[in-house]
C-alpha cells in the first residue's frame, strides 16, 4: 500500500478473534455480534485513513492521515486478543519453501515479460540499490497491515476464504488509479492472503512482496508506473 509512491460457500477458518465467529460464513447483517461490528469498524477506519493519505498532497493533512492510520493499527493491534501466531509472527519458517518458490516464479515471470514492455513503454525507473532495503521494510509493513490487521479481522467476521478476496480488493483499491499496480496488487493480494491463510507466517510473504515490487519497478516502463506512485501522486506525476 504505497502512500503516493505507491454469496460464498460455508468456510471454516483456523483462527479467529472470537472462536465462536468461525462457526460458518453464511451470515446476515443481523447475525453480527458487537465484536464483529468492532472489527469492521477498525478495518473501515484504517482503510479510510490510508485512502486519505493516498489521495492528499504532502503536507499537514496528509501527515494527519498517515499518523491516524499508523496509530490506529498499533492501538487496535495491541488492544486485540491476538497471539503472535494469529498475527503470523510466531513461526518464521512455517511454509517458507512453498511461499518462496511461488514468489520466485512470479519474480521470474515478471522479469521475462519486462523487456518486451520496454519496447512500447520506454525506460524503467532506476531505483538506487542503496534504497532497495527500505522498500523491503515498507513491504513488510504493508503485509502486516494487509494480513495481520485487515485479513484477521475480516476472517473473524466472514471466514478465511471471503476474507482473502475482500482483503485483496482493499489492497488493490489503495493502488488506484495506477492500472498496472492495481491489477498486480489484486492478484498479489489474493496470493499473499492465501499463503497467510495456509501457513500464518508473515515474514516470507513480506520478503516476496518486496522482491516483486522491486522487480516490477526494474522491469516495467516508468511511464506506466509513474515511479510506483498511486492515488493523487500518480495523477500529478511529471517525468
Amino acid at each position: 500500500m504505497p502512500v503516493q509512491l505507491k454469496s460464498f460457500s460455508q468456510d471454516l477458518s483456523p483462527i479467529a478473534l472470537n472462536p465462536a465467529s468461525f462457526a460458518g460464513t453464511s451470515r446476515t447483517w443481523s447475525a453480527l455480534n458487537p465484536a464483529h461490528w468492532a472489527s469492521l469498524a477498525e478495518v473501515g477506519l484504517v482503510f479510510g485513513a490510508i485512502l486519505g493519505a493516498v489521495w492528499t498532497e504532502f503536507g499537514f493533512l496528509n501527515s494527519c492521515f498517515i499518523l491516524l492510520a499508523a496509530a490506529s493499527v498499533v492501538v487496535f493491534s495491541m488492544r486485540g486478543a491476538l497471539s503472535l501466531r494469529d498475527l503470523g509472527l510466531r513461526h518464521p519458517f512455517r511454509g517458507m519453501f512453498p511461499i518462496l518458490i511461488s514468489g520466485a516464479v512470479l519474480v521470474i515471470s515478471i522479469g521475462l515479460v519486462g523487456p518486451a514492455t520496454l519496447k512500447v513503454g520506454g525506460p524503467v525507473f532506476a531505483l538506487p540499490l542503496a534504497k532497495a532495503w527500505t522498500y523491503v521494510i515498507w513491504a513488510l509493513l504493508q503485509e502486516f497491515i494487509l494480513q495481520s490487521f485487515f485479513f484477521v479481522r475480516l476472517e473473524s467476521v466472514v471466514g478465511s476464504r471471503r476474507a482473502t478476496v475482500i482483503s485483496a480488493l482493499l489492497f488493490a483499491a489503495v493502488h488506484v488509479p495506477s492500472p498496472v499496480l492495481t491489477i498486480a496488487s489484486f492478484v498479489g493480494g489474493l496470493i499473499f492472503c492465501e499463503m497467510f491463510r495456509r501457513y500464518r507466517n508473515l515474514f516470507p510473504i513480506g520478503l516476496i512482496h518486496g522482491a516483486l515490487g522491486l522487480t516490477i519497478a526494474a522491469s516495467l516502463p516508468a511511464a506506466w508506473l509513474h515511479h510506483m506512485r498511486v492515488g493523487i501522486g500518480f495523477l500529478s506525476y511529471h517525468p
